[in-house]
């Protein structure tokens, strides 16, 4: 904290007056709003990785010149591991749709609208913003290839799908994740893939503008996995009917850019859509089941759910992976149900 206030005065030439810390998510990186008595407020960032912060610095910048709401980077520490950024005030989009949440999915228009604007907006990152953009100052890598798709299969096999006790073949399995790997791999890409582009990510601004931060993660790679990493959020509880529209909305604002096969399209991102879902069961696997995090562990039953959803539809090509995945959400969602009945029943 005492680097981020030497930082703020000498970029500010102002002592710092307030030093507030605010709530990270899943990673290490901590947050600060930092402000004098005149001077604007500002965000500062003490993250552990030097190149992270540098990803992030570097997209910022870049991003900024093609003309993208995202944070400005006003200066960095002499080490590389604090920085201060844009302060783009607390209302994130996913704070924004909590009444449509709450209400079981049941969206306003206003909130429709909000998600409208941004995933109209995805392609413009994607595409405009991936065009001036030297991918070797990505972290960790700078392209999704095969070593990247299988960290996150078997982030999911030994941090999720183990700790369920589900019996299974280790080389099958294997195999189907050599497969997957290597057909999300061949995808020609010189995009950019955001990488964890969801609604925690988007701050609003007075108007419902979407602004977006967190990006330090991404790499050249496929657009679909953006599409569904947003749409198919598990938390968020999108309906069928709002998800088709809003991936109607993104290819609307993709056809700015190319053209569109959507029958083609739609094949691929199926595909996309169950390994986001993997990867964010890895994700809840650790952090809610290793680390002990409460946000993560109550994400579980409604992850399993919408893979429950996903499994209705045939993906061809990993029948094996199918087979292991809806044994796992079988025994997963009598765990769900018994664990609803004690509740109720604990209330009585």
């Amino acid at each position: 904290m005492d680097k981020l206030k030497e930082l703020y005065k000498v970029y500010t030439g102002s002592e710092c007056t307030k030093c507030e810390p605010i709530p990270g998510a899943g990673s290490n990186r901590k947050y600060y709003r930092l402000s004098c008595e005149k001077g604007k407020s500002m965000i500062g960032v003490q993250g552990t990785s030097r190149d992270e912060n540098h990803a992030f610095c570097y997209l910022s910048k870049q991003f900024a010149q093609s003309k993208l709401p995202v944070p400005q980077v006003y200066a960095v520490s002499e080490d590389g591991l604090y920085y201060l950024q844009d302060d783009l005030g607390d209302t994130t989009l996913f704070d924004a749709l909590k009444a449509g949440r709450d209400a079981g999915g049941r969206y306003t228009s206003h909130e429709k609208e909000l998600l409208r604007r941004t995933i109209s907006a995805l392609p413009d990152i994607q595409i405009r913003g991936g065009r001036h953009i030297d991918f070797s100052h990505c972290y960790p890598q700078a392209s999704m290839d095969t070593t990247n798709v299988l960290f996150d299969l078997n982030y999911f096999k030994y941090c999720f799908l183990k700790a369920t006790g589900v019996d299974f073949h280790e080389l099958k399995l294997e195999a189907s994740f050599q497969l997957m790997s290597r057909d999300i791999a061949n995808i020609p890409s010189n995009s950019f893939m955001y990488r964890d582009f969801q609604a925690r990510n988007v701050m609003l601004d007075a108007e419902g503008n979407p602004h977006f931060i967190d990006f330090q993660g991404g790499k050249r790679g496929p657009i679909y996995y953006d599409v569904a990493s947003f749409i198919w959020h598990a938390r968020s509880g999108y309906p069928e009917p709002l998800k088709e529209k809003m991936l109607l909305s993104y290819l609307d604002a993709l056809r700015e850019y190319v053209e569109v096969d959507e029958t083609a399209f739609r094949a691929q991102l199926h595909r996309f859509v169950l390994f986001r879902s993997l990867q964010v069961l890895g994700a809840y696997g650790f952090r809610g089941l290793v680390e002990q995090k409460a946000k993560f562990v109550i994400g579980i039953p409604a992850a399993i759910s919408a893979l429950k959803d996903f499994l209705e539809i045939p993906l061809d090509g990993y029948p094996y992976l199918m087979e292991v995945l809806k044994k796992m959400v079988a025994v997963l969602m009598v765990a769900v149900l018994m664990m609803t009945l004690c509740c109720a029943c604990s209330q009585k």
